[in-house]
């Protein structure tokens, strides 16, 4: 039954951002993260979205909305260099390779990520409500 398609898509819509903001907190964290497990300074993460239109799940029932399809490394962006020659991670030169993330621009992604959030929660609370009322109609 499609009835609540509307809430499916916005759920998963939620589910989408909510990841996003995971992925902008831990670029945050690790903003200073000069050297990791694979070598080399962290490297920024940005999660890529794909629409769903009307795809058969597993279950079985018709699906629609957005999904993460991978957690990507954002490589067209080159490391910081930092001047810190005393630092363990330094080169020859004195320069330390710091992560590609930008406080800035991940708190501009935190707050279009949150308020797509609330959009998308605002959306299943509309259809929620007018599904009560429905019922309430129909109850007499």
């Amino acid at each position: 039954m499609r009835v609540f398609k509307s809430i499916d898509v916005a759920a998963s819509s939620l589910t989408a951002h909510r990841l996003w903001m995971d992925t902008i907190s831990q670029n945050l964290a690790n903003v200073n993260s000069s050297r990791t497990p694979e070598g080399g300074p962290y490297v920024r993460r940005v999660p890529v979205f794909q629409q769903i239109l009307d795809e058969i799940g597993e279950d079985g029932k018709v699906k629609g909305g957005v999904k993460v399809v991978e957690i990507a490394k954002d490589t067209t962006t080159a490391p910081r260099l930092v001047y810190q020659p005393d630092h363990p991670d330094a080169d020859q030169e004195g320069y330390v390779a710091m992560p590609n993330v930008s406080v800035v621009r991940e708190m501009a992604d935190m707050m279009v990520a949150s308020r797509a959030y609330e959009a998308n929660l605002a959306v299943t609370t509309s259809a929620k409500s007018m599904w009560t009322g429905a019922l309430d109609i129909l109850k007499g």
